[in-house]
């Protein structure tokens, strides 16, 4: 248990209620007494941003964003200012009430705040706000309760709660899963609790009010937006030569990785497999999508769980573990994640699948093979794509679907630019490959007709001769999964606009062969699903990261967007600490897409052969 002092104020500064803080001068430094910070206005406050810890694992197999750890990089993350202060002294000032609209709140760039004797009775919900508190300092007030919501304040380390009438702690402090240092010496708090902390440490009692924390109410379900009206649906809906399809992706935490170490937030119990994978199958189920794209599956679980009950649903699957699966005794390869996809048995025939590995690619290229950085920063990551090809079974259409996981740590952004090109040259001379099959001939009729009085133009396009397709570039294209970049990004740009320049920041200034000496470029004319309707805010979402890294890219030229799977009640995302939780089984969040078929451009009708008047004779 903390031992209980007396913080000498680095700020003096009277009640903040009673008299606006003004600002000062623009030097300063924090709490160590060497000078005085200067005070800053809200408003200059919220301009210079806040600190950052990056919370980064090394050994996490997809989140650009782990939870626990302090390693800059973040992509989206806020630094912490220069020349400017991050502590907050108001100790010893006789506050008695800070009201929930206090200019205190707007200090987001907080690290450290001392409220440490005064006459509080008690704290806003407010303080939320201050979301990059390491240090928070309550002791000698008058405090009976302290509000649930401190457990959103993930980052803090030390929690100073001496010397109130506290009688209990709420069990939602349980997310502080970075807490070192809890004191509640001096409170008439419950025995148990006390001596768990004496006995055990700090970590125990968190462990303990996390585990024991009521599940919160579950949010309303995500909807779906439609681009199209609803006129619009029933039209196609009864036209038998409009085709539709959606497709889910999904990265769902793999087995492995789903560690207190890495979620620390999250109850034991909501984190082990047992109880996720149930959540994460009634979601899948849920969307009854034709085609599924998950990330992060085991070997283990993709035969023993997924194959097993997606197959009552008239799921057939394609499977592919993570290259290091090669170096790997059976026991441990089992538990090597992958991509799988999954697909509609009856609507849909699979005619060939591709592994793409990306460190084999790389090595085939004879630009590559005297390259230093592909030695050292590509070939040690053992990240795939899976490439699908797909027939209608009733038109005739065909369609590619891709799935992938490109590599998660930000400071390799170089490699997930090069992972996202290699996959595309594949997918291109696969797509190229498939163009050039001959149609699939058309079923023999019966002599006596169709014996269940079914017509061929009862069902999805059937009356319809399959397609031909010129080049691959006339496939329907769908390339998702887990691309761990944010839409400002190299990845981002390369498949959105079809081309970066050589010189692109992503590359790091590393060299690659042609694609740093010529660039990028591709002609399969992509676009982001949730792009027509803006990207959703966020598909991971961690204390250390809030963002898009996951996308379903469709090909313009040929597909169109119905509707888009829509984003999780915002009321519910701001009052969570992050996923996964009781009700969201992973880090990550599905999205799902419906689209259409656009009919091939049919090629002008032969002329018919001039016929001339009967001369006379």
């Amino acid at each position: 248990m903390a031992s209980r002092t007396v913080q000498k104020s680095a700020i003096t500064i009277t009640n903040p209620n009673a008299i606006a803080i003004k600002p000062l001068d623009t030097n300063g430094t924090a709490k160590d007494g060497l000078s005085t910070p200067p005070h800053t206005s809200a408003s200059s406050a919220t301009l210079n941003g806040s600190p950052s810890t990056v919370s980064i694992q090394a050994d996490h197999p997809s989140a650009t964003v782990a939870p626990i750890g302090d390693i800059q990089g973040r992509p989206t993350a806020p630094k912490p200012p220069d020349n400017t202060w991050t502590s907050l002294d108001m100790g010893g000032v006789h506050i008695k009430n800070i009201p929930p609209t206090s200019g205190l709140f707007s200090f987001s760039f907080l690290i450290n705040l001392y409220l440490n004797h005064n006459a509080l009775t008690s704290i806003p919900a407010e303080i939320t706000k201050l979301r990059h508190l390491e240090l928070l300092d309550l002791s000698g007030n008058s405090l009976v309760t302290v509000p649930p919501e401190l457990g959103m304040l993930t980052s803090l380390k030390e929690l100073y709660l001496f010397d109130n009438h506290l009688t209990t702690i709420p069990p939602e402090l349980g997310t502080l899963h970075q807490l070192q240092t809890l004191g509640i010496e001096g409170n008439p708090i419950d025995p148990a609790l006390k001596h768990m902390v004496q006995e055990q440490g700090t970590p125990a009692l968190i462990a303990h009010l996390r585990d024991s924390c009521p599940a919160p109410v579950p949010p309303p379900p995500r909807m779906w937006n439609n681009l199209v009206t609803q006129s619009e649906r029933e039209n196609m809906q009864a036209d038998p030569n409009v085709e539709t399809f959606t497709v889910l992706c999904y990265n769902i935490l793999c087995e492995k990785a789903a560690t207190s170490r890495m979620y620390g937030y999250t109850p034991s119990w909501a984190l082990a497999w047992k109880y996720r994978k149930d959540l994460v199958l009634k979601e899948i189920q849920s969307h009854d999508a034709d085609f599924v794209c998950l990330q992060e599956v085991d070997s283990a679980n993709y035969e023993e769980f997924f194959l097993e009950h997606l197959s009552d649903q008239d799921y057939s699957g394609v499977y592919w573990p993570k290259s290091r699966y090669k170096t790997m005794s059976d026991a441990d390869r089992r538990m090597v994640d992958g991509c799988a996809t999954f697909y509609k048995s009856s609507k849909y025939t699979l005619v060939e699948n591709h592994l793409v590995e990306f460190s084999t690619v790389a090595m085939q290229r004879s630009d590559f093979k005297k390259t230093d950085d592909m030695f050292n920063r590509v070939l040690g990551k053992d990240h795939i794509a899976v490439i699908c090809l797909f027939e209608n079974k009733e038109s005739g259409t065909r369609l590619i679907v891709v799935n992938t996981h490109l590599h998660w740590d930000p400071s390799f952004r170089d490699v997930k630019l090069v992972q996202a090109a290699l996959m595309i040259e594949e997918v291109e001379k696969a797509a190229n490959n498939f163009a050039k099959y001959p149609p699939r001939p058309p079923a023999p009729a019966s002599a006596g007709g169709p014996s269940n009085g079914a017509s061929a133009s009862d069902n999805n396009a059937s009356s319809r001769p399959p397609p031909i397709y010129s080049d691959g570039t006339k496939i329907p294209l769908i390339v998702c999964g887990d691309y761990n970049s944010i839409q400002p990004s190299g990845v981002y740009e390369f498949l959105s606009q079809g081309s970066v320049p050589a010189d692109h920041p992503d590359f790091m200034a590393h060299l690659y062969g042609k694609y740093t000496s010529e660039g990028l470029r591709h002609k399969l004319n992509l676009k982001s699903a949730y792009s027509t309707v803006g990207e959703i805010p966020f598909t991971n979402f961690t204390p250390g990261f809030e963002g898009v890294l996951d996308y379903i890219w469709f090909s313009t030229p040929n597909l169109a967007v119905n509707a888009v799977l829509g984003e999780v009640d915002r009321s519910y995302i701001d009052k969570a600490v992050g996923f996964p939780n009781v009700h969201f089984p992973s880090d990550h969040l599905c999205i799902a897409a419906e689209f259409r078929v656009k009919p091939p451009k049919e090629s002008p009708p032969h002329r018919p052969p001039p016929v001339f008047p009967e001369s006379s004779r």
